[in-house]
């Protein structure tokens, strides 16, 4: 029998370190492993690195190649000696608001931003979290700038100290905010305006290139960002739109050209491949439907039943901004509910609204990218938020789609297992894995133009209210 050419792939999300060990021909999964992460929008990289001992313990025997998917835009600072100076601040904390007002007009404006670097920088982008840090105590201590998978990568190279060294990939330096993807360069001045001075960033290295080697003889690939990532795991093909309802909501696609919106609906991100992912992403998506799940008093199953059986919201429209809001942008906003009247005042209606509230969203993103001539011919629907019935059920009319539901899997890990693959064996592209599809609800019928227009009423209506902080 021939011995499996092993490889792993991990995913550091926001809430948790996952490992993958596959058949580095066919991305067959042999071991997995998970750790859980501290329920924080500031956390010390340390506790990543706990996290992945305690996932990959046992995994790695006979593992050849390594990469790693990271949760894109955090910002971890470094002194010269490599010791972490300050919190990594992750994509979700919105700290940096007022710093990103600041800096896009210092540049001259949205449009100034996306001639620059394709995208208009919103607070989860790294360059506001490193004008927001510029006047703190420890910014006098940093002389590097690194996001969370650069960090893991470099802790992972034994032959590899202090800042020399350390580096990068194309899909995570294109939502720094100073790299740019139609020059395929970094912007070093925009680290200077962010911060007031020059940093050592990551070497950006190719796709399929070998960056290092682990202490237990595997070889690592240069990794990427957990969204590229994603993309390498889903083989995605042109026409195809990930949509993922995770902790928030994504909207991606391959691209062959690089976008560039002065609008900042859509972000200017590279891919893993050496191609582009532009991507509209929004803070909220599961956790819409478990928060309203619980203001109901029902558990998620209950919940899905009540709005897949539901005649309708009845006009009801919930804002679902629950932890403020990336796209649109309103980072001080909060979720909002109109249309209550005692007949719409019902579990049923309410989870319909919920639901419904969530997937316009998300169709606004599908339809940004679509403003970008980029062809949108079936969605692909993942996340845990992808598992609910009713979501597939809806999906269909108010995305304005095909929808496909690939088997649920780890695929950002997946993808970088993938990547890792594609570095063992040295070739121009990476290898071919099947990625099984299953059968999405049947759609619902429903009036998708009034609902999406009820909706865009109610958010143009309210927005002056949402763009103001809201005091607890």
């Amino acid at each position: 029998m021939t011995e499996l050419r092993l490889v792993a792939g991990v995913d550091c999300s926001t809430q948790a370190t996952k490992v993958l060990v596959c058949d580095a021909e066919t991305g067959a999964v042999v071991r997995e492993g998970r750790a859980p992460h501290p329920d924080a929008t500031q956390v010390d990289p340390s506790e990543w690195w706990k996290a992945w001992e305690a996932a990959s313990d046992g995994l790695l025997d006979g593992v050849r190649a390594i990469a790693v998917g990271g949760q894109q835009h955090g910002m971890v600072l470094l002194d010269e000696s490599g010791e972490v100076v300050h919190p990594a601040v992750l994509w979700n904390d919105t700290s940096s608001a007022d710093a990103t007002t600041e800096l896009i007009a210092e540049l001259g404006g949205p449009a100034a931003w996306a001639e620059a670097i394709g995208s208009v920088p919103v607070p989860s982008f790294t360059v506001t979290k490193l004008r927001w840090v510029r006047d703190k105590d420890v910014a006098s201590r940093a002389a590097a700038v690194v996001l969370p998978h650069d960090w893991m990568t470099h802790r992972l190279a034994v032959d590899r100290s202090g800042i020399e060294g350390i580096t990068t990939d194309r899909g995570d330096a294109s939502g720094t905010g100073w790299w740019s993807p139609t020059t395929n360069d970094y912007r070093t001045d925009l680290v200077e305006l962010a911060f007031g001075r020059e940093l050592v960033l990551p070497r950006v290295a190719g796709p399929g290139e070998v960056v290092g080697e682990t202490a237990f003889g595997a070889v690592i690939a240069a990794g990427t960002g957990d969204n590229a990532a994603a993309a390498l795991g889903l083989d995605l093909r042109p026409g195809d739109v990930a949509v993922s309802l995770g902790t928030s909501g994504t909207a991606f696609t391959r691209s062959a050209h690089p976008t560039k919106d002065a609008s900042g609906l859509v972000a200017a991100f590279a891919d893993a491949t050496g191609e582009y992912l532009p991507l509209v992403c929004t803070l909220n998506a599961a956790r819409v439907m478990s928060a309203t799940a619980q203001l109901l008093g029902l558990d998620l199953s209950a919940f899905d039943e009540a709005a897949i059986t539901s005649a309708g919201s009845d006009g009801l429209v919930l804002l679902p901004f629950l932890d403020g809001e990336r796209t649109p942008d309103l980072p001080h906003s909060t979720g909002l509910v109109y249309g209550l009247t005692r007949a719409t005042m019902q579990p049923a209606t309410m989870a319909r609204a919920a639901v419904e509230g969530l997937l316009c969203g998300l169709a606004d993103a599908v339809d940004a990218l679509r403003d970008q001539g980029v062809p949108v011919h079936r969605v692909l629907l993942l996340g845990g938020g992808a598992r609910s019935r009713a979501v597939q059920a809806l999906a269909p009319a108010l995305l304005g789609a095909e929808i496909v539901l690939p088997e649920p899997a780890e695929y950002v890990a997946l993808g970088a297992a993938r990547q890792a693959a594609w570095a063992l064996s040295g070739a121009a592209t990476p290898p071919t894995w099947h990625v099984p599809l299953g059968k999405p609800e049947p759609a619902i019928t429903v009036d998708a133009p009034t609902i999406r227009a009820n909706y865009h009423q109610v958010l143009t209506n309210t927005r002056p209210l949402l763009s103001t902080p809201y005091n607890q």
